[in-house]
């Protein structure tokens, strides 16, 4: 079984470049000790979940949070090519942190909310701070969960217009969008790039409006399609960044 992950604001923390000894305390260390139930000579992995992160191995727990670590050598994990970033129209519920749960643990490497014109959830003032809150720190728990050291970063609810210039930035932009009367393509077969930048956009429940469709085409996003079967605007980012991540190589 691989090692944990833990979350640290910094390594630098008494650290020299070959590592050295770090104590892990606050929320993180009362985790690791009081409910891994980490002991002596058990390995973790520290990280910034910015892509630096470092081996270790237990000395010590002390207490009920504190967890004494003797820390191999600083590494830094190198962004991935090509960045895949999804725009994810409000789901209701819940349904939001699963579509960022899972799509973290797929590999997605940017999640942009979005409040689609057929949105029913919008966020507004506190409640909107907060559900942005329980986005992030699903992505914070799902990197840990799914062992990555490079976290996605979760930006703030987007607009119409705003999604439209992130899609004019990209090297690879696509929405999806499961009319075939449209003149979708499949994203199966669409060209792809190595390097660079993809933004996939995922509608809401109720599909993207004709006048988003257009502004985005105009951004130069076209009309894609996953399959057969309608997926539901919290499950088609998961299985449109599994696709992705395949055909890129970067699942190879």
């Amino acid at each position: 079984m691989t090692a944990p992950v833990f979350v640290v604001e910094s390594l630098e923390r008494g650290v020299g470049p070959s590592g050295g000894e770090y104590v892990l305390d606050g929320p993180e260390g009362r985790h690791a000790v009081s409910v891994k139930r980490l002991r002596a000579g058990e390995d973790v992995v520290l990280t910034d979940g910015l892509g630096r992160w470092a081996d270790g191995v237990v000395k010590a727990a002390e207490g009920k949070d504190r967890l004494v670590v003797e820390l191999g050598a600083v590494a830094q994990e190198a962004p991935s090519q090509p960045r895949i970033t999804v725009v994810q129209a409000l789901p209701k519920g819940d349904r939001g942190e699963l579509a960022v749960e899972t799509m973290t643990e797929t590999g997605v490497d940017a999640i942009v909310p979005w409040a689609a014109a057929r949105c029913i959830t919008q966020w507004k003032g506190e409640r909107g701070a907060k559900a942005l809150g329980k986005w992030r720190a699903t992505a914070r728990e799902a990197g840990k969960q799914s062992r990555r050291v490079r976290f996605p970063e979760v930006a703030e609810a987007a607009t119409s217009k705003q999604v439209a210039a992130l899609l004019a930035q990209a090297d690879f932009a696509a929405v999806l969008h499961e009319d075939r009367d449209y003149g979708s393509e499949p994203l199966a077969t669409a060209e792809l790039p190595t390097e660079g930048d993809i933004v996939l956009v995922v509608g809401p429940e109720g599909g993207v409006s004709p006048e988003e469709l257009a502004l985005f085409e105009e951004a130069g996003a076209k009309a894609y399609r996953l399959g057969r079967t309608v997926l539901r605007t919290s499950t088609a980012g998961t299985a449109a960044t599994a696709l992705l991540l395949g055909r890129t190589g970067r699942w190879s």
